[in-house]
């Protein structure tokens, strides 16, 4: 008779959903998606972004603290399928010593590779002055050699208000974009808002 009992207030008590209550609950959880999802994918874009340029400065810190280490000249750039120094930014970066300044990959000439970044996500962009295939830095730590020191701008797809950037000065080192008067996009050092070249 005990077992009856504790039976009948097992069954009583975990019964299922009725038909009503189900569309109810789908109903609102709908709702929900359709207002979180659009934030959602804001809040995933801007990790993307954060990401990225997190490992960018990392390459740079390395490219240029390894001229200052080792006393020789040290390039970033991207390389092509022959090593060669491109302008396709959005591709995988290097970090290599380039002896002879011939903005070449040449391991077989003594050249060491340092470190590498992945090439971004394929919708989005990332862009670095016109014309402009490497930076390079001196053993002082300072940017030497035509187009080393400019601005690198990260531009996600559909989002372009989600932009950031990181200039890289003379000096040799390099400045994150901030959304300096807090209008929710990032402005460059000079007040100017991030632009990105279609």
């Amino acid at each position: 008779m005990h077992t009856h009992t504790l039976a009948t207030i097992f069954k009583a008590k975990f019964k299922g959903f009725t038909l009503i209550e189900l569309m109810v609950s789908v109903s609102v959880f709908s709702i929900l998606i359709t207002l979180v999802a659009p934030n959602f994918n804001l809040f995933l874009t801007q990790l993307r972004v954060d990401n990225e340029l997190i490992q960018l400065q990392r390459l740079l810190a390395t490219a240029r603290n390894n001229a200052v280490n080792t006393g020789l000249p040290t390039t970033l750039c991207p390389l092509n399928e022959n090593n060669e120094c491109h302008t396709q930014w959005h591709k995988e970066l290097s970090v290599f010593i380039d002896i002879n300044d011939n903005q070449i990959y040449e391991p077989l000439a003594g050249e060491n590779l340092i470190r590498t970044k992945k090439t971004i996500k394929s919708i989005d962009k990332l862009q670095y002055g016109l014309g402009r295939k490497r930076v390079k830095f001196a053993p002082t730590g300072r940017t030497i050699g035509w187009g080393s020191n400019g601005t690198f701008k990260y531009c996600p797809e559909d989002h372009e208000e989600s932009s950031r950037a990181v200039s890289v000065a003379t000096s040799g080192r390099f400045y994150l974009s901030s959304d300096w008067d807090g209008d929710g996009k990032d402005e460059l050092r000079n007040g100017n808002e991030i632009q990105c070249r279609s």
